[in-house]
């Protein structure tokens, strides 16, 4: 089992910057990618940005350019840094971890808000 404490949402506005921030307790040593998706009111969730425990990452295209995933493996934490921020990326912001025997784990979410 792994467990996901993500923190570091919150009100901003339309050009600023947040960074969020996922702990990851348990059976950390298995995790393989982690990664951020996102929820916003009425749409599906989304992927946000993932990387490996090699440090390969992947965005989406909505965010290259403005966010950055970055992974400290010695404090079982992934973050991801958002600049240049817009209203629509207005969301619930979730960590996730995949393990090398394929299994999901899920943080409880964390809300960012970017006023226009």
């Amino acid at each position: 089992q792994v467990q996901l404490v993500e923190s570091g949402g919150g009100l901003v506005q339309a050009g600023g910057s947040l960074r969020l921030s996922c702990a990851a307790s348990g059976s950390r040593f298995s995790i393989n990618v982690m990664g951020w998706y996102r929820q916003a009111p009425g749409k599906q969730r989304e992927l946000v940005a993932t990387v490996s425990s090699g440090g390969s990452t992947n965005y989406a295209d909505s965010v290259k350019g403005r966010f950055t995933i970055s992974r400290d493996n010695a404090k079982n934490t992934v973050y991801l840094q958002m600049n240049s921020l817009k209203p629509e990326d207005t969301a619930v912001y979730y960590c996730k971890a995949n393990t090398y025997y394929n299994a999901n784990f899920w943080g409880q979410g964390t809300q960012v808000t970017v006023s226009s």
